[in-house]
């Protein structure tokens, strides 16, 4: 009996133990289960507070996909808006742009691409000289005797037409009429007579600093003169920013530059003044065999020599230039100038319609050339007879009508036919020549914002250049009345 009493305490003991756990274990599972308070009180805010973070991000990234597109459509919309103000946005510098560029929504041309250069500048063979066939006697005119004095003298409409037409023995203007400015110091002028090869480049009325070239070969270092050709102005502005040395003969020098500075500036914009070096670089360089032109606010970051090689000597050209980003047409690049603002839009028009009513064309892929429009900023060019008379006829053009020079290039281009060649190269090209840097300052002129002619009338003769641009004030021989400019068709927002 104890034995039987003993044994069933011992088994009640054990499942009273049990039930005891399972009292304490059960309030912690429950806790745990999917019907407890606890989950009751707690999870459906976990729940409603992720569910709700996950709905806001679904619906930021539907609102920036839908704000993206709306920028796009009315972006699209103001380019080719006829409202001036609206269509003004479609700049090249477009903050819209901008921003949509660098999240990559923006697409657009390859900026920079590789260039294929030579591989050493000391293993390039310059090439022997070829004579000039046509024309292979150039001289300039060097005094006029009307008044007052021009740098770019008073070129008359008979001898515009007669310096288009190709002889064996030429005279043509070509600026530098004696005592019409632009004239640099006797030690200047005595070293650039020394110079074959130059890389030249201009700053005007204190609009960059100069900018030293990278990676120039010790071969390129002593075959070519580096030339910063630059104003009064500029000179001082130069002086109070960075460090000019003074060599024993009295030449100026910043770096590997040599400072040239053009006494009496031959005209009142300082954009125009800048085409003299640009342009003209045989007549300020007599000696010289070849130049390569950069812009001021440039740094040159490839060797001249492996320039020059890639550019001329390879494929036997002897002027290369870039194409221009975004127009092929000139009168799609006037129409970007007026739309910019760069220059008197009645002005940019009348140069437009006596370039079609000498039958200047549109551009289209059946002529010549890639492009009637380059961009100018970089000018590669052996100093040939007929090339320095191409470049005397452009210069001519800028002298007498608007300063840019983009839209009289490809007319000159025109003008001279087969006879002149050039090599225009591809713009992603162009770009890998170089890193751009800003100007100092936002460069702008009264004339660039004139609308119609009547400013002109209203204001008196404020607005108007006294030595530049004479063309535009004269009465041209043929009746430009019923002239129609074409209809332009912009190829790129941009542009």
């Amino acid at each position: 009996m104890a034995g039987d009493s003993s044994g069933s305490l011992s088994m009640r003991l054990a499942r009273r133990a049990d039930r005891s756990s399972q009292i304490d274990t059960q309030p912690r599972d429950s806790q745990d289960g999917l019907f407890s308070p606890g989950k009751a009180l707690r999870d459906p805010m976990k729940m409603i507070w992720q569910g709700g973070c996950a709905l806001l991000i679904f619906v930021s990234v539907v609102a920036w996909v839908m704000l993206i597109l709306t920028v796009l459509l009315f972006h699209k919309w103001f380019c080719h808006s006829k409202i001036s103000f609206l269509s003004a946005m479609c700049i090249s510098d477009s903050k819209i742009l901008v921003t949509l560029d660098t999240i990559s929504f923006s697409p657009k041309a390859q900026h920079r691409c590789p260039i294929p250069l030579a591989d050493d500048p000391d293993t390039i063979i310059i090439p022997e000289e070829t004579l000039d066939v046509l024309p292979n006697k150039l001289s300039y005119v060097m005094v006029d005797n009307q008044s007052p004095t021009l740098f770019g003298g008073h070129q008359s409409w008979s001898e515009r037409n007669e310096s288009f037409k190709l002889n064996r023995s030429m005279k043509v203007h070509c600026g530098f009429i004696q005592n019409g400015g632009a004239r640099m110091d006797p030690m200047d002028a005595e070293y650039a007579k020394k110079c074959r090869f130059v890389v030249a480049s201009g700053i005007f009325d204190g609009y960059d600093v100069p900018h030293q070239p990278a990676n120039i070969s010790l071969r390129s270092q002593k075959l070519f003169c580096f030339i910063m050709v630059v104003d009064e102005a500029s000179l001082d502005f130069i002086k109070r920013n960075v460090s000019v040395r003074a060599d024993k003969d009295g030449g100026k020098w910043v770096g590997i530059w040599r400072i040239v500075t053009l006494r009496h500036s031959p005209y009142d914009e300082p954009r125009r003044n800048g085409k003299v070096p640009k342009i003209l670089a045989h007549r300020l360089f007599p000696q010289a065999k070849y130049s390569i032109w950069i812009d001021g606010k440039m740094e040159l970051i490839v060797d001249p020599l492996l320039i020059l090689e890639r550019y001329l000597w390879r494929g036997k050209h002897t002027f290369a230039i870039a194409q221009h980003k975004h127009h092929r047409s000139i009168y799609e690049e006037a129409d970007a100038i007026k739309r910019r603002k760069r220059y008197a839009r009645p002005l940019v028009d009348l140069q437009m319609k006596i370039y079609v009513y000498e039958g200047m064309e549109p551009w289209s892929t059946k002529k010549r050339t890639l492009s009637d429009v380059p961009e100018g900023a970089v000018i590669i060019r052996k100093h040939t007879a007929l090339n320095n008379l191409f470049s005397c006829l452009w210069f001519n053009e800028v002298n007498l009508f608007t300063p840019r020079d983009q839209v009289s290039f490809g007319y000159v281009v025109y003008r001279l036919g087969d006879a002149f060649k050039l090599h225009m190269f591809p713009n992603c090209e162009y770009n890998s020549l170089f890193v751009l840097h800003g100007h100092t300052r936002e460069h702008s002129s009264a004339v660039e914002w004139v609308k119609n002619m009547s400013e002109f009338v209203n204001r008196g003769s404020r607005l108007r250049e006294s030595r530049g641009g004479l063309g535009l004030w004269t009465p041209y021989p043929g009746d430009l009345s019923s002239v129609k400019l074409p209809v332009v068709t912009r190829t790129s927002p941009a542009g």
